[in-house]
């Protein structure tokens, strides 16, 4: 499978600089900030999922293709050995908003899914926003534990622990405890989301 050796920031700067959006612009419309927007440009800082669905809505463009996945086949094979390079932030010294994620969809054209294995780290001092974008999520705890946050609701998924819901409700997914936590994410894309 072709490896993009651009990373999210490069491509997200990259995009923004093709279609002639200013960093304000590109920041207001997406709920992010102008400085965090500069960041991740650089490749010192990484945003959550939630984050980059509504940057690539502003900037027209699909999910994946932030990602260097931009599809050309009906089908899409992820090999484990393919699953080395987890997080397209490739800086050492980026800052990760919590976790790194790998994409499962590349290759397959019109997804309307976006599947992504993610580790969660354990929590920093830093505190933790909420995420909201149109369509709806699906977890599924492979490794350790996790905290999910939806409006007043919090609990802990286990391993085997499974959630879905809208992905408007405003959000937090998190690791729980001292060690790291694996999840399997499919994140569904609403039509009005789409972009072929």
């Amino acid at each position: 499978m072709p490896k993009n050796s651009m990373s999210v920031g490069e491509k997200i700067k990259s995009v923004r600089l093709e279609k002639a959006i200013s960093p304000a612009d590109l920041a207001g419309q997406s709920g992010i900030s102008e400085e965090d927007l500069a960041k991740v440009e650089e490749n010192k800082l990484a945003l959550s999922l939630g984050n980059i669905i509504n940057l690539a809505k502003v900037l027209a463009v699909p999910v994946g293709d932030l990602f260097g996945d931009s599809g050309d086949s009906p089908f899409c094979i992820v090999r484990s050995e393919d699953g080395a390079a987890v997080s397209r932030f490739s800086s050492a010294y980026a800052k990760s908003c919590g976790y790194s994620y790998q994409g499962l969809g590349q290759q397959k054209r019109n997804r309307h899914m976006e599947p992504f294995l993610v580790t969660l780290n354990p929590k920093e001092e830093q505190e933790v926003q909420a995420n909201e974008h149109n369509g709806e999520e699906f977890i599924y705890v492979l490794e350790g534990k996790v905290e999910v946050s939806l409006f007043d609701h919090k609990g802990i998924l286990n391993p085997g622990d499974s959630i879905f819901y809208e992905s408007d409700v405003p959000h937090i997914i998190s690791c729980y405890g001292e060690e790291p936590a694996k999840i399997l994410a499919v994140i569904y894309a609403k039509p009005e989301m789409i972009i072929l």
